[in-house]
């Protein structure tokens, strides 16, 4: 009598699947693009200092424009007459008649005459102290000060100079405000270059990182699209998780500098009493810069976000082209 077949038991599924295992690129439990990685963190930082450095030549160039347009404004409102000694006149009498013609004129707040001691004061900065002035034939000064919001026309007072008190000449300081919008302008131009190369390099380095996760994740991406995901899902992730990160760095980097930008602001408070202080607030003013200054950083910051995001989605797409 034969014995009865011995079955061999059946072997689950799972066991099938326990001896079949998935390569280490894929068997494990993180997302597609990690962001925590030593090459993710390391991006981080390189986008945080790109923007802190945006941010720094943002905010310098809104602190110029602010400054610049306190000098034009407080320039413009002054205008000065130049009496030039003649052996021939009086310099007290056309002093004072030269100040009664300004105080006549239209728009005019106010005509103050600097004295002889005053006027020679004022070129010890150039040519020192302790000189005797008695020989040279020093020019005097007339301040005029201009109604707020009036635009006066000198030209009046220009001929009744010429023909009253000889010698004297009028100068509105319109080169002078030229040539300071022009350097204000200037300035601020080379800020917002140095912003758009800052951003290109953010960019680059965001092309760079997304190329360096596509080739290490090369056979993740092959099961992606043997399950059916498409090139369009693939990149929609890569643009996630890169936004993200960059959102990271560009936060750091911003208030980084913005907390330099506060710190500065204070320090030069503090020395206002001094004269380093008091030629660092004739320069840049107060050393703060505005709320729009603020909101332009926090713009940059979402830009190079917004940057690493769309660069690193048109990045997968191409790659996955090319590949395919």
């Amino acid at each position: 009598m034969n014995a009865a077949p011995q079955h061999r038991p059946k072997k689950s599924v799972a066991a099938e699947g326990q001896k079949r295992a998935l390569p280490a690129s894929l068997s494990r439990n993180a997302p597609l693009v990690p962001v925590d990685s030593a090459g993710g963190q390391a991006l981080a930082a390189v986008i945080a200092i790109l923007t802190f450095l945006a941010a720094l030549c943002a905010g310098g160039a809104e602190l110029v424009s602010a400054s610049s347009a306190q000098w034009r404004s407080e320039i413009a409102r002054e205008v000065t007459i130049q009496i030039r000694p003649n052996a021939q006149r009086s310099i007290d009498q056309d002093v004072e008649r030269a100040v009664a013609l300004a105080r006549q004129a239209p728009g005019v707040e106010q005509a103050q005459a600097f004295t002889k001691e005053e006027s020679e004061r004022l070129l010890e900065p150039w040519l020192g102290t302790g000189l005797d002035f008695k020989d040279l034939p020093v020019p005097r000064l007339i301040v005029i000060k201009i109604k707020p919001d009036t635009k006066p026309d000198f030209g009046p007072l220009r001929q009744s100079l010429q023909r009253d008190v000889p010698g004297a000449s009028l100068d509105d300081h319109a080169l002078w405000v030229s040539r300071l919008s022009t350097m204000a302008n200037t300035i601020i131009g080379v800020g917002v270059f140095l912003v758009a190369l800052v951003l290109l390099a953010a960019g680059l380095a965001v092309i760079f990182a997304t190329r360096g996760a596509m080739a290490g994740n090369r056979e993740v991406v092959e099961v992606l699209h043997f399950v059916g995901a498409n090139d369009d899902f693939i990149a929609k992730e890569f643009q996630r998780r890169f936004f993200r990160l960059g959102l990271r760095g560009s936060a750091i980097g911003a208030a980084a500098a913005l907390v330099l930008t506060l710190i500065l602001g204070f320090v030069t408070r503090s020395w206002r009493a001094s004269p380093t202080g008091d030629q660092l607030e004739a320069l840049f003013g107060a050393f703060t810069i505005s709320w729009s200054g603020y909101t332009v950083v926090i713009l940059i910051a979402l830009l190079v976000a917004l940057i690493a995001g769309i660069v690193s989605r048109l990045t997968v797409r191409r790659f996955l082209n090319e590949s395919g």
